[in-house]
């Protein structure tokens, strides 16, 4: 006999439905009841809880959210405190790299390092070494390679630091005087505007460590490294048996721009810049000439940078004719060594005028609110010219003029035929390759301007000064 038919025969059918419906009642108890007890394994169940769940459940909730949330935020403040640090460390520059680093620092000349006794928040510097050559033209491997290499240590084993020699009290300052030095351009763009930057601060309280020592780069430079440091320079490189210990050291040079300085990264400026050259050389005008000084028959003064072996003005005495019959007083006169001089020269004069070269870079004494004509000869130089000289020019506050010649006016028509790609297309011929570019147009290209053309230049120069 089944159990359905023991079931049928005890009850009455009213009563079995009743007991029937009871059943179910007690299974979904007791399914209930389990379920409850799995919740915490259950997460579709637990997702329902939530939804359902009011009160301090969801108050609880909310708590351990925000902590998350604020230890979150702690730690994403921590790791951009973290990123500043290594900031204030090192800073790493498309031209440019330098280290502004305080604690116990020991210069050992010997092997090239900067070992790091201690340094505040060296943590963050990373366990390995950091590497930097001290020149502000980093990419350019033809001039980082006359570069020395300097490494900077972290704090390791005492026992391997080299015990001091020397101390110094006030800050020092590492830097290369080697890769294109000897060029007045890079000798201006490479390291003096850089050193500026970088070293100003100090008010001349700062010892200069040169690597890569030039003494004639020196002497040609001396009043502007004696203007910027108190100190004697040390030949960094020539001190084996030294080892010389600083609080505060700055490896390498700020660098901005070509003879650029941005007063939104610096407290400083090209102005700045050429002020302080003017004290240094003690030159005497600070602005160019006035309508004032023009109506008391002072004539303003064009100063035409002459130079003999390339890119020379092959009509140069008629050019200074010209001038003179618009109303100029003509010098004529190619750059020498002799910084001071050539800083006398420029600063004497309100229009200046010269092909594109290194020669132009002496523009930087010339008073406030000159002229400055750049001659920009065959090759396809209007990049470089405008680079080098032209957004400099115009930063600090000069009237630019840019004159381009043409073929007719470069002695390369006298070597090449008409249409040849020399003439044509430049850019074709040298392909970016600087050795083809510089043996040809900086190299045998002379320059001989077409007065008539050239005339519209000089007038519109005048226009600026009275401007």
């Amino acid at each position: 006999m089944t159990d359905e038919t023991i079931l049928a025969r005890s009850f009455s059918r009213s009563d079995q439905r009743k007991l029937q419906y009871g059943a179910v009642f007690v299974c979904l108890l007791i399914a209930l009841s389990i379920s409850t007890a799995l919740k915490p394994y259950m997460g579709p169940l637990a997702s329902l809880n939530l939804r359902l769940s009011t009160g301090d459940g969801l108050k609880m909730l909310v708590v351990k959210e925000s902590s998350y949330g604020q230890k979150h935020e702690a730690a994403a403040t921590a790791k951009e405190n973290v990123t500043k640090e290594v900031e204030q460390l090192c800073a790493i520059d498309p031209r440019s790299d330098y280290c502004a680093i305080n604690g116990d620092l020991r210069i050992h000349a010997n092997s090239s390092t900067v070992f790091a006794a201690t340094i505040p928040g060296m943590a963050t510097f990373g366990n390995g070494s950091r590497a930097i050559r001290p020149y502000a033209r980093k990419g350019d491997m033809t001039a980082m390679s006359n570069v020395r290499e300097w490494t900077i240590i972290p704090p390791t084993d005492p026992r391997s630091i080299p015990q001091c020699t020397r101390n110094h009290s006030v800050p020092g300052m590492l830097f290369s005087t080697g890769g294109y030095s000897g060029n007045n351009f890079h000798d201006f763009s490479d390291i003096i505007v850089p050193l500026f930057l970088t070293s100003r601060q100090f008010s001349g309280q700062v010892q200069f460590l040169v690597t890569n020592y030039n003494s004639w780069w020196v002497r040609k430079f001396h009043v502007i490294l004696e203007s910027l440091s108190r100190y004697r320079l040390i030949d960094i490189d020539k001190e084996e048996a030294q080892v010389h210990c600083f609080t505060e050291l700055i490896v390498g040079l700020k660098h901005h721009k070509e003879l650029i300085i941005d007063p939104l990264r610096s407290p400083y400026s090209m102005k700045d810049f050429r002020e302080f050259l003017r004290n240094a050389y003690s030159l005497k005008r600070s602005t160019a000439i006035k309508i004032s000084d023009r109506k008391r028959n002072k004539r303003p003064r064009l100063l035409i940078v002459s130079r003999k072996r390339t890119r020379a003005f092959l009509n140069g005495a008629e050019i200074a004719q010209l001038a003179e019959t618009l109303g100029y007083e003509v010098i004529m006169a190619e750059a020498v060594s002799n910084t001071s001089r050539n800083a006398e020269i420029v600063n004497s004069c309100d229009v200046m005028m010269g092909v594109h070269g290194a020669g132009l870079t002496n523009f930087l004494f010339l008073p406030q609110k000159p002229v400055l004509i750049q001659v920009v000869p065959l090759g396809g130089m209007e990049g470089h010219s405008k680079i080098c000289f032209g957004d400099p020019a115009r930063s600090m506050n000069m009237s630019y003029l840019e004159y381009r010649i043409t073929e007719r006016e470069s002695s390369l028509m006298r070597e090449y035929p008409p249409g040849h790609i020399v003439l044509k297309d430049p850019a074709a011929f040298h392909r970016s390759r600087w050795s083809v570019f510089k043996s040809v147009y900086l190299e045998k290209q002379n320059v001989e301007l077409d007065l008539n053309r050239f005339r519209g230049t000089l007038l519109k120069a005048l226009e600026l000064l009275q401007a």
